[in-house]
């Protein structure tokens, strides 16, 4: 799975007005040189794993094998949480063994799952409140440098590990309407939902109802829609989304993260 120049992806909740993602770029360079480091997000709202697992399912097919994936989400940071390496589809994943690699946990590519436990992989000293820096970061260059997974410490019974309730969607009438929920708004304000662009073959869409009972009809580009207008759509992850044209839809239409959403589709002739 390695490359000549190892590719390093890095996801964080940290943002960019601080130091903390120069400082784990800057560990990385330390360790491993050679390494190209690539900024998935840094955007994650603070402490949302599940929108942090849902953005880290959708962007790994985008990366080539071999890749080593560093997710930090990390609200538990310094408690008995375990640092986890999982390998799958073949990739590496260093993250909190929060629930930040649910999907990656279940998936039918699933190899090796290791709690991160050996000291020669992790700076130093460790501070109890930035593993991304004395942890996370190391264990990923080590992995870059061509070094086994089963190096970094114990592989573990990935039954063990922490997984998150993935909202599901349901149909109560055999198809004809899908009930999902809102997870979480982009920078945009653009809201994605957990319904799949697959619901779409069954039929023709014709819109989403909100739980506040708004209405937004389904059309294929923002630019079908009136500037302010409310719309559906099939959004480039692989979920339906709802936005505004030119305008914030999480805010606009008071919508939140949890709440309800229906998926209807176009009567058909019988």
């Amino acid at each position: 799975m390695k490359h000549a120049r190892p590719l390093i992806a890095l996801m964080t909740d940290f943002g960019h007005q601080d130091p903390y993602v120069g400082i784990m770029k800057g560990v990385i360079a330390g360790i491993s040189p050679s390494s190209s480091v690539i900024d998935l997000t840094h955007g994650i709202q603070a402490q949302n794993v599940l929108q942090g697992a849902v953005q880290l399912g959708v962007s790994l097919r985008y990366f080539p094998e071999g890749t080593v994936f560093v997710a930090v989400v990390d609200p538990g940071v310094g408690t008995a949480r375990k640092p986890l390496c999982v390998v799958s589809e073949k990739r590496y994943f260093i993250a909190p063994d929060n629930g930040l690699l649910t999907k990656l946990l279940d998936s039918s590519t699933f190899e090796a799952c290791v709690a991160i436990t050996n000291a020669d992989c992790m700076l130093p000293l460790q501070s109890s409140t930035f593993h991304g820096r004395d942890v996370f970061a190391p264990a990923a260059a080590h992995l870059a440098n061509g070094i086994d997974p089963s190096h970094l410490g114990k592989t573990i019974n990935p039954d063990q590990c922490v997984r998150i309730a993935l909202p599901k969607n349901s149909s109560p009438d055999g198809g004809r309407s899908w009930y999902g929920k809102i997870l979480f708004a982009d920078v945009y304000g653009n809201l994605v939902t957990s319904l799949t662009d697959d619901l779409l073959e069954n039929g023709q869409a014709a819109g989403i109802t909100t739980e506040n009972g708004i209405f937004l009809p389904f059309h294929r580009t923002y630019g079908e829609v009136n500037e302010g207008e409310g719309l559906s759509y099939r959004g480039s992850g692989g979920f339906l989304e709802i936005a505004v044209r030119n305008g914030n839809a999480a805010s606009g239409l008071g919508l939140q993260p949890g709440e309800n959403v229906v998926l209807t589709f176009e009567p058909t002739d019988r």
